[in-house]
């Protein structure tokens, strides 16, 4: 890899902006000043330091987001605020995106990464992957609706909804865990028994609880053990 490309990927300088460091004298390699960018390195060997600071080589990179209401589950928008936006400017040049999507108005947990082959095995119905959420009702939930839900129910798809996992505190607000993520499935799933969302949040996601240090529009990324639970969930069928 030619070092521009790394400090590239890693999103701390680019490929011209490597080259007038390296002219500079601010990078070394392996402990020697370097004064060109177009010199081949081993991302997973190499020292390679910028203004004596070491850069470490990350392929990938796994952020846990507490995604506030009001932002979109996209990478760019016009008009409206994404939770794109809300990552700093280096990780916003490392082409992250957000795996799944939470509606505009649910908030919580939403993991964000440049890995595309963990991400679609997370999201695919074929590795069951949990994604639990605190839900607020309009109305108290009744036993019976709670168990309807937890067999499955008509949503207007072409099959019911696979089984889903119900805990009411006997009142109006419990926990929903499902396996699937289809448009506004919670809120039409309780729809479908007579009740409406009036709150949701995303709770837990493959193994991984929201972080309750982080508020609203925080992120920090995951911790090895993190991200080896969601590895580890993405390999079982």
């Amino acid at each position: 890899m030619r070092l521009d490309k790394f400090f590239s990927e890693m999103g701390l300088l680019s490929r011209k902006e490597c080259a007038v460091a390296a002219k500079h004298g601010r990078i070394t390699l392996d402990g020697k000043p370097v004064s060109r960018a177009d010199v081949h390195i081993d991302p997973e060997k190499s020292t390679v330091t910028l203004d004596g600071e070491r850069v470490g080589y990350e392929k990938y990179l796994y952020i846990m987001l507490d995604k506030p209401a009001g932002v979109l589950s996209a990478t760019e928008d016009k008009r409206q605020t994404t939770v794109l936006d809300l990552l700093d400017d280096r990780r916003r040049k490392l082409e992250l995106f957000p795996c799944g999507r939470l509606d505009k108005d649910t908030t919580g947990l939403l993991l964000m990464t440049n890995d595309g082959d963990l991400a679609h095995r997370l999201l695919s119905p074929r590795y069951h992957v949990e994604k639990t959420y605190a839900y607020t009702l309009r109305d108290p939930l009744l036993r019976a609706d709670a168990e309807r839900i937890a067999a499955g129910v008509d949503i207007g798809e072409k099959n019911i909804t696979a089984p889903a996992k119900v805990e009411s505190d006997g009142g109006n607000t419990g926990l929903i865990t499902i396996t699937e993520g289809k448009f506004h499935q919670i809120k039409r799933m309780f729809a479908a028994v007579g009740n409406e969302v009036t709150a949701l949040r995303r709770v837990r996601f493959g193994g991984i609880d929201i972080d309750p240090e982080l508020g609203p529009g925080g992120y920090r990324e995951l911790s090895d053990i993190e991200i080896e639970i969601l590895r580890k969930k993405a390999e079982t069928v």
